[in-house]
């Protein structure tokens, strides 16, 4: 298609459209991130109430960037400039003349003067805020990341945006998008006067607390070194406890803690981890890693983590008593809390894993199909990633309306995270006939497909609860618990 259709055409046109969308997207009072299927949704909606002459379906990608812009818009123009970046494509150069280099970051501009590549770093520069001429972002997410920046005004051609936005979606990223007007790959334009109104506008409303994601990954590592394990868990001098401290300060991603830590901050904007948090935190990896232990005596597993497992090195008795350690330390942490519902979560989703897991094991190895299997899942994993959210939630004190959001949200994200796996096991030829997989329940409920077929109904079904995950979130409106969520949602499946 002509690249020039999916743009409207005049300068007069895009300022008018923009306005409307403004004022469409007020009247959604909608919280970002939104899904792209969300913003899909919105662009039709736009279109269908929008005037003919200006609602033609060859716009619906330029809608979504101005929609999701418009979405953005507040929250970005309450952070500093200087914790902002605007990313320029060299296209905006002129073809032929321009002189400047690359290096590992972008187009080294020599302040030629023949483009307006300079005017608008210089803007950029001079309120404070980094500037680049690069293109892609996955930059910008390492630089969000890395704590270097907030948010991203990125201009680029629309081909790219539809590219990059899958991942400015599923990272949650603030940023502002502005589509060139033009394509060639040369000698490209942009509307400036447009993109130097969304760097200098600034809000004097006060806008929620962006998380440290590092700050807080920093935070529970240290809580799981083996002095501060000590200190909060005051151990006897005995082997098995011993044991049980090396396994706790080893290695794992320590999502869960990592996970129950963020939401707190999230919802209460506080950074200072309370004695709660700190206990909730260590408590629930605790249970998961005495899970751990209990699955790989169950699974005769002998290495986890590139390590011996403990049932290789001291054998499944002392594995199993290691274990249930574990799982009493958890319970004397938490019970030094004044919250008696962390308790309570605990154990149900304690007693929900050992359902998940009972039924798994009691497999006869033969018959299997996808109900089976579904139900496996939602007992087995979906209490992982549901009890450490349920436990952050409770450490707050409030926000108690948020729990069947949260449920929805985990169990569809546990289910899209289990299929996810059996897929990667399925594409890597490992052995699947040991537990009730959703391969083995496509190929019972479906003799005659061929591998192809499994794969691809395996990747829609992944897809199917990824987005259902995402959908639970709509209508959220606490932005960084749902920023948190959809970062998780994409680190996860």
């Amino acid at each position: 298609m002509n690249y020039e259709l999916r743009i409207p055409p005049t300068l007069e046109e895009r300022t008018a459209l923009r306005k409307s969308l403004k004022e469409f997207v007020q009247t959604q009072h909608l919280c970002p991130p939104v899904s792209l299927k969300q913003l899909e949704q919105l662009a039709d909606e736009f279109i269908a109430h929008s005037q003919a002459e200006t609602s033609s379906r060859h716009l619906h990608p330029w809608l979504m960037v101005e929609i999701h812009n418009q979405l953005w818009l507040p929250i970005v123009a309450g952070i500093p400039h200087e914790r902002r970046l605007l990313m320029l494509p060299k296209c905006l150069s002129k073809y032929g003349e321009c002189q400047a280099e690359f290096d590992a970051y972008g187009l080294l501009c020599h302040r030629c003067g023949r483009c307006n590549i300079p005017r608008l770093q210089d803007r950029a520069e001079q309120l404070g805020g980094l500037s680049i001429v690069a293109e892609g972002f996955t930059q910008v997410i390492e630089l969000i990341e890395n704590n270097v920046i907030d948010a991203v005004i990125g201009v680029s051609c629309l081909d790219s945006l539809e590219k990059a936005f899958p991942l400015l979606v599923g990272h949650a990223v603030p940023g502002l998008a502005v589509a060139l007007n033009d394509s060639g790959c040369r000698d490209t334009h942009v509307d400036e006067d447009y993109v130097e109104e969304l760097l200098t506008m600034l809000s004097d409303e006060a806008t929620p607390t962006l998380l440290d994601h590092e700050a807080i990954r920093e935070q529970v590592n240290r809580w799981f070194t083996r002095s501060e394990l000590e200190q909060l868990m005051h151990p006897a001098d005995n082997r098995t406890l011993d044991v049980c401290l090396d396994w706790m300060s080893g290695e794992g991603k320590r999502w869960r803690p990592y996970l129950l830590a963020a939401v707190w901050q999230a919802l209460t904007g506080k950074t200072e981890m309370t004695d709660d948090v700190h206990r909730a935190a260590v408590a629930v990896e605790c249970f998961h890693k005495a899970s751990l232990i209990h699955d790989d005596i169950e699974d005769q597993d002998k290495t986890r983590y590139g390590q011996p497992t403990i049932n290789a090195l001291y054998g499944d008795a002392f594995a199993i008593n290691a274990g249930d350690a574990l799982l009493g330390l958890g319970y004397r942490i938490l019970a030094q809390s004044n919250n008696a519902e962390l308790l309570r979560l605990i154990a149900e989703a304690h007693i929900k894993l050992c359902k998940g897991q009972g039924e798994e094991l009691s497999w006869n190895g033969t018959s299997v199909d996808m109900p089976f299997v579904m139900n496996i899942f939602r007992n087995k994993t979906v209490p992982a990633f549901e009890v450490s959210l349920m436990l952050g939630l409770s450490c707050t004190g409030n926000f108690a309306h948020l729990r069947p959001m949260l449920k929805t949200y985990s169990e569809a994200l546990g289910i899209a995270y289990q299929l996810k796996d059996d897929l990667e096991d399925y594409m890597q030829d490992k052995v699947l006939a040991t537990h009730p997989s959703a391969v083995l329940a496509l190929q019972n409920e479906h003799p005659t497909w061929s591998g192809d077929e499994v794969r691809i109904e395996l990747q829609r079904l992944t897809e199917h609860f990824h987005q259902e995950a995402l959908d639970a979130l709509n209508a959220l409106d606490e932005l960084e618990l749902k920023r948190l969520l959809y970062q998780v949602t994409e680190s996860m499946v």
